[in-house]
C-alpha cells in the first residue's frame, strides 16, 4: 500500500480524506500543524505522497513546501483555499507537483493521486526499462527515483523528474509545452497556462547552481523545448 501524509488542520477535512483513500486501498497518516508535516515527512523513509494545505499553525503550507524540498522529492500535492493563479504558480516555482482548490471533489482528489504515483508504478510494466540515464553530467537513476549532476545530488519534484526523464528517453526530439505537459500531467494542454514554463525554469536554475558549466536545456522559441547540443 502506498503510504500518504494528509495535512489540514481542519479536523472534519482531514478525516473526510483520510477515510476516503484509506476505502482506496492507501494508507494513510496525517497532521494538523507545519511543524509536525515537516518532521514526518523527514522520518518517514516510505513516504510516497503528501497532501498539503497552506494555512496552518505554527508554520505555513508554503514554509513547509520550501523546508521539505531542502531534503526530499516526495510528491506534494497543495490543497488550499487560496485560488489565485499567482498563489498556483508560486506553489509549483516552490516544488509542488500539482495544486486543487478548495472545494473540491474526492475523486478528482483521487485522481490526481493517480496522476501523480503512475510514473512509477508503469516502471514494472516495461520490459525494455532503462535503469539509468545520462546526458552530459547529468544522470537519472530510475529505480531510486534520484537524480544527480556530476556526482552531486539533484534535489527535483515529481513533474521536474518526470519532464528530465521524458527528455532524456528522447535525447533529439523537440518537445512543444503541450507534448510536455500531456505527457507528464496526463490533462489536456491550454494555450495559457505557464506550468510548463514554471517547471523549466526550476529545473534550469537547480541544474545552473550544480553546473554553470553547460547548458542542459534549449528553449526553440514559438516552437517547444529540446537537449541543448
Amino acid at each position: 500500500m502506498k503510504k500518504i501524509l494528509v495535512v489540514e488542520d481542519d479536523k472534519e477535512i482531514n478525516r473526510l480524506i483520510r477515510d476516503y483513500l484509506s476505502e482506496n486501498q492507501y494508507d494513510i497518516i496525517s497532521a494538523e500543524n507545519g511543524l509536525d508535516a515537516v518532521r514526518i515527512i523527514r522520518n518517514e523513509n516510505s513516504l510516497s505522497l503528501v497532501i498539503l494545505d497552506l494555512m496552518l499553525p505554527f508554520q505555513s503550507g508554503d514554509m513547509v513546501l520550501q523546508k521539505v524540498r531542502e531534503f526530499s522529492d516526495v510528491p506534494i500535492i497543495i490543497v488550499s483555499a487560496k485560488s489565485m493563479v499567482q498563489t498556483r504558480i508560486d506553489a509549483i516555482r516552490m516544488g509542488a507537483d500539482d495544486y486543487i482548490t478548495k472545494p473540491f471533489d474526492l475523486d478528482e482528489l483521487l485522481v490526481r493521486i493517480e496522476a501523480v504515483l503512475r510514473r512509477a508504478g508503469n516502471k514494472s510494466d516495461n520490459s525494455a526499462y532503462k535503469t539509468s540515464l545520462t546526458y552530459k553530467k547529468l544522470a537519472l537513476d530510475r529505480n531510486s527515483g534520484t537524480a544527480s549532476v556530476d556526482g552531486k545530488a539533484l534535489v527535483l519534484t515529481g513533474k521536474e523528474y518526470a519532464i528530465l526523464e521524458l527528455m532524456l528517453l528522447n535525447p533529439t526530439k523537440l518537445f512543444s509545452k503541450s507534448n510536455l505537459f500531456e505527457s507528464v500531467w496526463n490533462e489536456p494542454y491550454f494555450k495559457e497556462d505557464t506550468t510548463v514554463k514554471v517547471h523549466m525554469s526550476n529545473i534550469r536554475n537547480k541544474l545552473k547552481k550544480l553546473d554553470d558549466s553547460e547548458e542542459y536545456i534549449e528553449t526553440v522559441w514559438g516552437m517547444g523545448y529540446k537537449l541543448a547540443d
